[in-house]
Formats: C-alpha cells, structure tokens, sequence
C-alpha cells in the first residue's frame, strides 16, 4: 500500500488491486474461441454488456447443477417469429427448463413453426397499408401470413370440437393437447412438442391476449349461435397448478426472457405462497426464487415493470436476498442476440451440445 500526499496535508492510501484480491479483467482473444463456451467465458472476463452475458451463463449453470432446483423459463416479445423457437426447444429438451411460463401470441406463433409453415422478412417497398390488404402481418421485420393463422385457428378448433363441455379449459391442458397432437403428427420440431415429450407444463396467464385465445371467443359464439354448450375457460385453475407445481420443489429458478405478464406473473408465486400462509389457508413452506436470470433490453429508469431489477423483487418477497444465498444476473440485451450465446454456453457445459475439437495446432 502506496500512500500518497495531497496538498492541504491530506493523505490518501493508494491500494495494490492483487492485495485487495479484485478480479482483473482480460481482453478479448479471438485467436483462442474455438466454441460458443470459450466466447461466452471470455466475455465474460471482459466488461459492459459482454460481461453480463458471462454472468448470465454462470448462473443458469449453477441452476442446471442445483439438482434440487427447478427451473421455469418465462417467454415474451415475439422470440418465435424471431426464430429463437429450436434453442427454446433445447432448453426444455435438455432437461433445463421444468416450465414455461409465457405470452400466448409467442406460444401461436411457435405452432406455426413447429407444423411446418414459414415466416417470412419484411420487405420495406410494402407499406403496411398494402400489407393487410395482402394478408401479411408485420412484426418488426418479418411477416406472420394470415394463413398461417387460418392454419392454427382450424387445428384448435378440431381440438376444441373433442373437448367435454363440463372441463374447464385451462392453458396448460389446452397446450399439453397441442404438443400431444404435434408429437403424434408432426416430424417438426416445436416448444409445445418438446413440453409434450418432456412433460414441462406451459402457462399462458393473459390467454385472451393471443390468437389461441381469439380463436376459443370464436368458437364459443358459433356454438352458441348453434345453440351448443360453449366451453369454459378457468384462468384461476393455471394459477393452482402453477403453484402446486413449484412448492413440491426443494429450490426455485426462473430464467426470464424479456418482461410483461409472464415474467410477474411467474414471480407473484413467492408472494402468493406467503399470503396463504399468512391469511391461514395453508400450511406449507414459504417458498421464494433463489436463482434468477433476464434477458431483457428494457432499463429500470423507464419506470416499467419489465425493467425492475431483482434486487427490488427481494423487497417484495419474490427472490432470496444475495446475503442469504440468492444468485441472479440480468443482461440488457435483445433476447435475439444474448441468449443463443447464454442458453448455447451452458448446453456445452453440460454436454447437450458437443464441443467441437480444436483445429490441429490451435492453443
């Protein structure tokens, strides 16, 4: 330790970092990536938002570890039409992700995908005016075809058409009956196939909010003009089988891409156990998330709910605090770019994906 005069007497004690055990950070050496873990590791080590999607890869990694943890995956912003479908897929496939919490538009929009239709890029000469007229709905940059809808509006309704009037449709039964349908028929891969397969329940909260939703609302009224039974839809019945699901779990994980309804909604869980508790109706075991990762671009000084940090989640009983073991890190970064790099690293690690050998000679 240095220690160094200023003028007015003052003094200051000029610390030595290795002393102080500080972390020194690397530059970026391209000559030695050879897979996406090496690229990930050596963001990591460097700084802004590269370091935080090394941070973000560690901690999904000690989640997957954590063999008593249970890991939900929350989805929002339009991930399948953004063609991020197939890593979603290997999340669930690999055993990562145990459920699914997510908008129902991404949910439509990955069903076509996995039955075999396509989207398409914008092509700016078309304005959007002549876009409707034509059929094609623009997201951002690509196309969602109308018919691609028509499509999945004809297979819910063969699927409603087998449901009983008296049970109550639910998001998750309803989307365990498309992977079941897609399992038996279709040689796609898809998000709902492999929940299918892999028995990972898949939550849509804001049902209505979503073509799937649209498409039971027109099923119900031509049932009702027929003067036919119209099925019920229970929203509250996803929200206890969400919860009887996380509390049989020892730990609790969420890997969060982007924000809005999922995200809370699958965080509310801490809150909702503790108020059970509390009210007297239920003597279970206070539960709260103790691993935690977002990808998401939005900033917390917009003042939106998909920008709070986990740190304000801690005060309202969502997460475990860092000083009681809670491990979390978010990425301020498109999901289109950050999480092939984060979800890609850690399947390496864990050996879903293969490491490629190192060329002949490289360090």
């Amino acid at each position: 330790m240095k220690k160094e005069n200023l003028a007015g007497g003052q003094s200051r004690q000029l610390h030595d970092p290795i002393e102080d055990k500080l972390t020194p950070i690397y530059p970026l050496d391209l000559s030695k990536i050879h897979t996406i873990d090496d690229l990930v590791r050596a963001m990591g080590r460097t700084a802004y938002t590269a370091r935080q999607i090394g941070d973000a890869a560690d901690v999904l990694e000690a989640m997957v570890r954590d063999k008593e943890c249970f890991v939900v995956m929350t989805l929002a912003g339009a991930l399948t039409v953004g063609k991020m479908g197939l890593v979603i897929c290997d999340l669930i496939d690999s055993g990562i992700v145990k459920a699914i919490v997510s908008t129902g538009a991404l949910m439509a929009h990955g069903l076509v995908e996995a039955t075999g239709r396509s989207h398409f890029r914008y092509d700016p000469r078309m304005g959007d005016n002549e876009l409707f007229w034509a059929g094609y709905n623009r997201v951002y940059d690509s196309l969602e075809p109308e018919l691609n809808l028509d499509h999945v509006e004809a297979m819910a309704a063969r699927l409603f058409e087998q449901w009983q009037p008296d049970e109550p449709v639910t998001s998750w039964k309803l989307h365990h009956r498309i992977g079941e349908q897609l399992h038996q028929s279709s040689s796609e891969r898809g998000i709902l196939k492999s929940a299918y397969e892999q028995k990972v329940p898949v939550f849509v909260p804001a049902f209505t909010d979503s073509e799937l939703g649209l498409d039971l609302a027109l099923f119900n009224l031509a049932r009702k003009k027929e003067g036919k039974p119209e099925l019920q839809y229970d929203v509250l019945a996803d929200l206890e089988h969400f919860t009887r699901t996380l509390a049989k779990a020892k730990r609790l994980g969420v890997f969060t891409l982007g924000g809005g309804v999922p995200r809370n909604w699958a965080q509310q869980f801490g809150v909702y156990i503790e108020l059970r508790i509390r009210r007297g109706l239920d003597q279970g075991e206070w539960k709260r998330y103790q691993y935690g990762v977002r990808i998401c671009p939005e900033p917390v000084h917009w003042g939106g709910l998909s920008g709070s940090t986990y740190s304000e989640a801690v005060s309202w009983g969502k997460f475990v605090p860092p000083e009681e073991g809670g491990r979390f890190a978010e990425v301020l970064e498109d999901a289109t770019v950050a999480l092939p790099l984060v979800a890609g690293a850690v399947l390496q690690r864990i050996g879903y994906l293969p490491r490629p050998a190192c060329p002949e000679g490289a360090a």
